[in-house]
């Protein structure tokens, strides 16, 4: 029985990728600091932010929705990696095989959720 989001394997997971954002957009330029590394840290911590305040809401409607805008927050920092690979500013592709795994959680946990309504 789910107790809190910190049981949530998915919730772990996205902690863990935000965490690695913050070493990995730790690396870049100065001239991005108020550029890619802010829209990066702030996409990585959205998407675990997100899990916990679903979790914490009183229904699964509202659990559901707050996952997918989790799903939307790792969409759109994907997107900044794919941009800061681009600009040879990504040392780690790993880092997208995560981005992934975590989206595919995110798909089962939602799924989940959708036969308990």
């Amino acid at each position: 029985m789910l107790k809190t989001h910190k049981d949530l394997d998915v919730w772990k997971k996205s902690m863990e990728l935000a965490e690695r954002y913050y070493y990995l957009t730790d690396k870049f330029p100065d001239n991005e600091r108020y550029g890619l590394v802010s829209q990066m840290r702030r996409s990585a911590v959205s998407v675990p932010s997100n899990i916990a305040e679903g979790a914490a809401r009183g229904s699964i409607k509202e659990f559901i929705q707050f996952l997918y805008i989790s799903l939307g927050s790792l969409s759109e920092l994907e997107t900044q990696s794919l941009l800061s690979d681009r600009l040879k500013l990504l040392n780690d592709k790993s880092i997208f095989n995560e981005l992934e795994l975590i989206r595919k959680m995110l798909l089962g946990l939602i799924k989940s959720m959708k036969n308990k309504i």
